[in-house]
């Protein structure tokens, strides 16, 4: 059984002020909002960002309500930085090289197929959905990634992926990732990655395999990454 998808932008995009809370988000873990630091006006932020003061509004109610911003009546917003910054994309690694940057995906291809035989061991199904993608920085190409989705967790609609793949599980599949185990290396950039990558194919790059954790499943997914070094970094924050 096979589903495949030409090239295209993820159809399932996140609601404009998820995303600016998301980018806000980002910019406080990656430290360029510091801790106590006194945001712009909220006019100034919203044509900053080119978007209306009232969906910069719903924006900051999210970062308030994840106790990242504190209101001041009279003064303005003032971020609150935290040890754990719960967010769409936090096990979302890559930054851009002068930090944070909105993530966003094109999707290359989705084919349902039997695991090959040089896969790593995970999950329990002969077969697993795999994901192609190429994945954007603030519209900037930065890496390749392919994602292999056990067939025990169930078939994805692949015409409603997200952005977020672990945003899609939670709503397709009922499949929460709670943990996930990251090993970096050196590989070679695969032959299927597309001309905007910006990167030869077969050319060494930063490689990160994933092996990621379903509630009461085990490890449910398997995926790796090939990253343009020369735009993003991989990212691993500990306090």
């Amino acid at each position: 059984m096979r589903d495949q998808i030409d090239r295209r932008p993820a159809s399932s995009a996140l609601p404009l002020y998820i995303q600016l809370s998301e980018v806000l988000i980002r910019e406080i873990a990656a430290g360029r909002l510091p801790d106590g630091s006194r945001l712009p006006p909220e006019r100034t932020l919203a044509a900053q960002y080119q978007t209306t003061v009232r969906t910069l509004r719903k924006s900051l109610d999210i970062l308030e309500e994840k106790g990242l911003l504190r209101r001041v009546q009279g003064s303005g917003n003032y971020v609150q930085s935290s040890a754990q910054i719960s967010s769409i994309y936090s096990m979302f690694r890559l930054e851009l090289r002068t930090g944070g940057g909105l993530p966003s995906a094109q999707v290359l291809a989705v084919d349902y197929i039997a695991k090959p035989a040089d896969l790593p061991s995970f999950g329990t199904a002969s077969h697993a959905t795999r994901i192609r993608r190429l994945r954007f920085l603030n519209s900037l190409p930065v890496a390749v990634e392919e994602i292999w989705l056990d067939g025990a967790a169930g078939r994805l609609e692949a015409e409603k992926l997200s952005d977020s793949l672990y945003l899609t599980y939670r709503v397709q599949l009922g499949l929460r990732i709670l943990q996930a185990e990251d090993y970096v290396s050196i590989a070679p950039i695969p032959d299927w990655a597309p001309p905007e990558f910006a990167r030869p194919a077969t050319s060494p790059a930063p490689f990160v395999e994933r092996y990621s954790h379903a509630d009461g499943q085990g490890i449910i997914e398997y995926s790796r990454n090939w990253i343009d070094h020369t735009r993003a970094h991989y990212v691993q924050r500990l306090k």
